[in-house]
């Protein structure tokens, strides 16, 4: 089927309430699909991003039969509903993470039950052995360095687990599956307090506090030495798109491979603000491995094509908006940061 008749095919949003599946159904609605289903857990007025135009679903994708509901008659799932956060909620509610795992299951028996032509499912760099993390200098992390296994506690284990169900899936019943491992995903439309999001919001909303506030400090978790690499929200739902439509059937790094550390990313955003803040240090704070940066080898090699956006561009773009934000809330206007 090509693509132009897979846009008047339904196309199936798992996690639509969410950041990353929010902007997704935005980019289809974009493109001119026309019969796309959003589902999400959360009531409408919690959703990041609402459109009346689509089939929207409120459910808990846990129960299987909800899951049997969302995909009856699609021709694609985007599986993006996981229950997650940044480093402060994943080290917290390792329970809450694993119990995911019965979402990606039984979307992947939906899928199969419905014959489902296409399956994507958003893996994340949670996944990756430890001891390939202690280094600030992380040179990357290539797709094998997920084994020998030692991922993030909770969290990463559901993900790498339902990365195996999606290539037993494919093995075993020929369903049609892609995967991406997501490396620390920002921009508009997503959580930004509340303590699930990361650290790009989080850092944006306290130097706008302080900015706004006149209190010019900052509390940082850890070091600040702590490396990372950002992906702009453009870029992942672009690639996500792009690993659907491939041949890639093992799981690849979706990330960009700009690495900072804690202390340069809010250098960028202090710089962004206008403002300069004294910085406290709280090494009791959850802050996760010492190095993590997307090895871009493969999906270069695979797709002629890698997550590209500046960091500084993205962050511009997301501290408006999360200024925007914090000031309607400071006016008393109803807002969504989690």
């Amino acid at each position: 089927m090509n693509q132009i008749n897979e846009k008047n095919e339904i196309v199936v949003v798992a996690g639509a309430d969410g950041f990353i599946g929010g902007s997704l159904v935005a980019d289809l609605r974009r493109q001119g699909y026309t019969r796309i289903r959003a589902v999400g857990v959360k009531p409408f007025e919690r959703w990041y991003q609402h459109f009346p135009d689509v089939e929207n679903m409120v459910l808990d994708l846990k129960d299987r039969q909800n899951c049997e509901t969302a995909a009856r008659g699609a021709y694609q799932i985007f599986m993006l509903a996981a229950d997650m956060g940044g480093m402060g909620f994943i080290e917290k509610h390792k329970v809450e993470c694993m119990l995911s795992v019965l979402v990606s299951t039984h979307m992947l028996m939906a899928a199969q039950q419905h014959n489902v032509q296409k399956y994507f499912y958003s893996s994340s760099a949670c996944v990756y052995n430890a001891s390939k993390q202690r280094d600030h200098n992380c040179p990357g992390l290539k797709e094998e360095d997920a084994y020998p296994a030692d991922a993030e506690d909770g969290y990463g284990w559901e993900k790498l687990f339902s990365e195996r169900m999606c290539r037993h899936f494919r093995e075993d019943f020929g369903l049609y599956t892609r995967v991406a491992r997501f490396h620390n995903v920002y921009g508009p439309h997503g959580t930004w307090d509340g303590g699930r999001e990361k650290a790009p919001a989080a850092i944006c909303r306290k130097v706008i506090e302080a900015k706004v506030s006149g209190k010019h400090e900052i509390i940082i978790w850890g070091t600040g030495e702590q490396t990372r690499s950002y992906m702009y929200i453009d870029d992942c739902v672009q690639g996500v798109q792009m690993i659907m439509d491939s041949d890639i059937i093992e799981p690849i790094n979706l990330g960009s491979t700009e690495m900072v550390s804690v202390n340069e990313l809010v250098d960028i955003v202090e710089n962004i603000g206008g403002v300069k803040l004294n910085r406290i240090y709280d090494p009791t704070a959850p802050r996760g491995v010492n190095g993590r940066n997307s090895d871009n080898t493969m999906i270069k090699a695979r797709l002629g094509w890698e997550p590209s956006i500046r960091l500084r561009t993205g962050l511009e773009t997301t501290f408006a908006w999360i200024y925007d934000q914090y000031l309607a809330r400071e006016r008393g206007e109803a807002t969504l940061s989690h």
